[in-house]
């Protein structure tokens, strides 16, 4: 296995739409490990989940761009998500299973609780009205 770190940077637009192409290009992205068929799934997980999260809660389904960065480091997948959205004014709220702030919109405040249940490490950074960065790390071949 190569040594060397790898990199990807993604930028996509807030649109729902772009959920899919994100979790798809990551999923291939992390293929270069030889995921098995359940890492690969964890991965889209959390992916769709953080972007999602930026489309309906950091843009509020307004326009914006989300970035996706994510780097190979031996048998690790770093994943990256940020937008520079609303923000989350109380991240360890945010973060409490079923929390969410769109309740009204059949929400289940799961996303944060999904991230962490479907990969290793979980960071979640965030200022109002500057944006939110979801850290997210999986160890490919277990822990």
């Amino acid at each position: 296995m190569n040594s060397k770190r790898e990199k990807l940077y993604l930028e996509i637009e807030s649109k729902s739409e772009n959920e899919s192409l994100a979790r798809v290009i990551v999923s291939a992205f992390a293929a270069r490990l030889d995921p098995t068929l359940e890492e690969v799934s964890d991965i889209k997980t959390a992916v769709s989940e953080a972007v999602t999260n930026s489309v309906i809660h950091g843009y509020e389904g307004n326009e914006g761009i989300i970035k996706i960065e994510c780097e190979i480091e031996k048998n690790i997948l770093f994943v990256n998500i940020s937008d520079e959205g609303v923000g989350i004014a109380d991240v360890k709220q945010a973060m409490q299973p079923l929390f969410s702030t769109k309740k009204d919109e059949e929400r289940s405040g799961m996303g944060f609780s999904f991230m962490e249940i479907f990969m290793d490490e979980l960071n979640v950074e965030s200022e109002s009205g500057k944006g939110t960065k979801i850290m997210m790390k999986k160890i490919i071949g277990g822990k």
